[in-house]
């Protein structure tokens, strides 16, 4: 096993393929199932050059159900970023698998998804300046009671097991996990993901579909 590189962090996006029916199935009463897919597809790339203007090292986007898809495929080639399919199980063991594989190569991992626009390469480089100051895990909430970035300097599976994922109890949850390992951690501000329709209305007064994904 290598050595793990302590001068870096990897930044790994998780996100499913943008496909009609599959993703943001709860806008699509308000966008249909094309115009859901679409968001979704917007926001993965905004993830990713938020990623890469960041700077802290390699980004990996890990991919549902797997990569053998032309927009994964796309996102590699403009974003410079490696694909990896999605391990199995539930959201828990696809991130904690994630991790562990990360953290073998690079002392800091930094996990987010595509839901969150406002979560700015400002936020990932404070996140990892966390970390840098010797916590074991960073997080940012989300206003839904879950959170929008996990970082970690060290990997157990215990961190993802028992967590309701999707519900409003995930914070608290992983907190207690956090507890329980005796593991100290730091919380950043807390940010909106967007997942629902009043969410979505928010996301357009708030513009920031309108901006390029990498000013920021």
């Amino acid at each position: 096993m290598a050595a793990a590189d302590s001068g870096t962090s990897c930044i790994i996006v998780f996100a499913r393929a943008a496909r009609p029916g599959a993703v943001k199935t709860r806008l699509v009463p308000l966008l249909g199932a094309e115009g859901a897919a679409a968001l979704h597809a917007r926001m993965v790339k905004r993830a990713l050059a938020t990623a890469r203007k960041a700077a802290l090292g390699p980004v990996e986007l890990h991919c549902a159900p797997d990569c053998d898809d032309d927009f994964f495929r796309f996102c590699s080639n403009r974003y410079r970023v490696e694909l990896v399919s999605q391990a199995g199980g539930d959201l828990g063991a696809r991130m904690s698998a994630a991790a562990s594989t990360a953290l073998a190569a690079h002392a800091r991992v930094l996990l987010i998804g595509s839901d969150c626009p406002v979560l700015t390469a400002r936020h990932l480089r404070a996140a990892d300046q966390a970390l840098l100051d010797g916590p074991a895990a960073v997080l940012v909430p989300a206003e839904d009671g879950g959170y929008v970035l996990l970082g970690l300097t060290r990997s157990d599976k215990r961190v993802f097991e028992g967590i309701a994922w999707g519900s409003d109890t995930v914070l608290g949850d992983t907190r207690a996990r956090l507890r329980e390992l005796g593991w100290s951690w730091r919380e950043l501000e807390t940010l909106w993901d967007v997942d629902r329709p009043e969410d979505y209305r928010r996301l357009i007064e708030s513009k920031l579909l309108d901006e390029h994904p990498a000013t920021r």
